[in-house]
């Protein structure tokens, strides 16, 4: 087995465009609510204002009985084909349980195919182990505190069972298992745990992804998917859920349940709900990366039902929000129909560590942090947006900073991708600036006056810490400076590309939902991004693959729980 990442040029550069296909429709979101609006203590929506409150949990759906025209029983209802719920359902098929599956869509959305797991056999042949519970608390601390550290632990436990599972099934469509380990090397200007848990199939991004395959192996076992199923509400009462109504072009349909999986997603893709819950993301983003149906449909029927919610946002945010010079951060538009106002799905040199600055010309931040970093610290800049600038040297450049996840661009530069390739998206769109003198290239990205002065000054400046290797204003790794003096020089202006969000319902190591008194709702389980209890704040990018890693786990737990399989 390889010990590094193997991929090709062909597997890179389809990246965008088969991400892309996920994303085709998708909408942003428009402060709609007060900024200020937040949960109760508890948990739940703070009723001091009912009415912001409503604008995006909205009231429950009175749904008459003589609206159904169908109902179904099972044992195990799955809502959402995602992530969570195609493992949920995977693993279900395995064990004999009887069960549904219901997703909105047409057909199983994009698969992001890194996984996370800890320990593997892939990790073990590699003589790579993991200190679990340095994980655990290095999880625990990007979350500050605010997570559940037994539901964290189940994931660390149970990972390498189903990264050996879906090994497995990924081989019979003839695709191998490769283990990211990137070299060491300190990053983000100070000391983060790194571990080596990212696994990826090969040739990556080329269909069929992991949950096509899962998909295609339920129905060669006999289980049908529900597309074109919404769900518009939880059969609840008396502290317990049995079962879901689903608007489906037939018609109304109810599912009888006896155990409900909320595996729908997050809310990225709602106007209301990013607005009144995420003022943060909405203040620096650019871009939408989002799957469309991400609209918080299970987190709003769960607060229906009397589940909690986590009280602090946790967005998912990478920093390749590419756009013009003079476009802002945020939306453009109002209510459901704002949009983010970039149209690059994402421009991957934006997660590089090259010099960032202001509308202003000025550095303003530590360049090699995790993703989200730079986008937060854009917030309390004018137009919550950053430029970023380099020179004729950046592919060396590039192959010395080595960055980790999916910024981490080495072999494709080894298997001979060019920066033409790499930037093809920028460049098309005519949001990179290219010159040949870096005064060109200021009066280029807008700088004019004395904010052109400090970009000059800010270049020479930051040319001085590269050759004393040492960047005395925000202490960025020696290794990860760049000179800015071959032309041609290049610069684009970049916000936050917003992917999904992690917070959501409340649930115990079990994937339990909890009321706000954190008791069991029996019967009402959740799984991925419409569950909560895991991150806080940010997304842990050091920590590569954790997302997926997690939802895929939470799925398999729900379901070897219900057959008596889990330990």
């Amino acid at each position: 087995m390889s010990k590094n990442l193997s991929l090709n040029r062909r597997d890179f550069l389809g990246l965008g465009a088969v991400a892309a296909m996920g994303a085709v429709g998708l909408a942003g979101c428009a402060p709609q609510t007060p900024a200020d609006q937040s949960l109760g203590e508890t948990g739940t929506a703070d009723n001091s204002d009912a009415a912001a409150t409503a604008d995006w949990l909205g009231a429950e759906p009175e749904i008459a009985e003589s609206d159904i025209v169908e109902t179904l029983d099972t044992d195990f209802l799955i809502i959402g084909a995602g992530t969570a719920g195609l493992a949920a359902a995977g693993a279900a098929a395995d064990l004999g349980l009887d069960f549904i599956v219901c997703d909105k869509a047409t057909q199983v959305p994009e698969t992001r195919e890194y996984l996370g797991g800890v320990d593997t056999a892939y990790a073990k042949a590699n003589n790579v182990t993991i200190d679990r519970p340095k994980l655990l608390n290095e999880l625990t601390r990007y979350a500050s505190g605010k997570c559940n550290q037994k539901l964290i632990k189940m994931w660390i436990d149970d990972s390498a069972e189903y990264v050996d599972w879906v090994t497995e099934v990924m081989a019979e469509a003839g695709k191998e298992v490769m283990l990211d380990m990137p070299p060491e090397h300190a990053t983000g200007g100070t000391d983060y745990y790194v571990p080596y848990v990212q696994h990826l199939w090969e040739p990556s991004y080329v269909p069929p992804t992991r949950n096509d395959v899962i998909a295609e192996r339920l129905a060669g076992q006999g289980h049908e998917i529900l597309f074109e199923h919404k769900m518009l509400k939880l059969l609840h009462g008396d502290g317990k859920v049995t079962g879901a109504i689903f608007e489906t072009k037939d018609g109304m349909k109810q599912v009888n349940a006896k155990n409900t999986l909320l595996a729908t997603g997050g809310y990225a893709a709602n106007p209301v709900m990013m607005s009144a819950l995420q003022p943060a993301a909405v203040a620096c983003c650019t871009a939408s990366s989002f799957n469309p149906t991400c609209t918080g449909d299970g987190i709003r029927a769960g607060l229906w039902a009397g589940a909690s919610k986590d009280i602090d946002a946790a967005p998912m945010i990478f920093d390749r929000g590419a756009v013009a010079p003079g476009v802002d951060a945020g939306y453009e538009g109002t209510d459901e129909d704002g949009v983010l106002r970039g149209n690059i799905f994402q421009e991957n040199i934006g997660s590089q560590p090259f010099m960032k600055v202001n509308r202003r010309g000025q550095r303003f931040a530590n360049e090699s942090t995790p993703y989200d970093f730079i986008c937060f610290a854009a917030t309390y800049q004018p137009g919550g947006v950053w430029c970023q600038v380099y020179d004729a040297n950046m592919m060396d450049d590039m192959v010395r900073f080595e960055t980790v996840g999916c910024s981490r661009v080495v072999p494709y530069i080894q298997a001979g991708m060019t920066f033409d390739e790499y930037t093809a998206a920028s460049q098309e769109s005519g949001i990179l600036m290219k010159a040949d003198t870096l005064e060109e290239l200021a009066d280029l990205l807008g700088f004019t006056g004395t904010d052109k002065d400090n970009f000059l000054a800010e270049v020479e400046r930051y040319n001085g810490f590269y050759d004393a290797q040492v960047d005395e204003d925000f202490g960025k790794e020696a290794y990860r400076l760049s000179a800015i003096r071959q032309a041609p020089f290049y610069g684009c202006w970049f916000g936050g590309t917003l992917l999904t969000t992690i917070d959501g319902l409340r649930i115990n190591e079990h994937c339990q939902v909890l009321d706000p008194e954190l008791n069991v709702i029996e019967g009402l389980y959740a799984a991925g991004d419409v569950s909560g209890s895991f991150f806080s704040g940010n997304y842990p990018e050091y920590i590569v693959g954790v997302a997926c890693g997690r939802s895929s786990v939470e799925g398999r737990h729900v379901a070897k729980l219900l057959a008596g399989a889990a330990e």
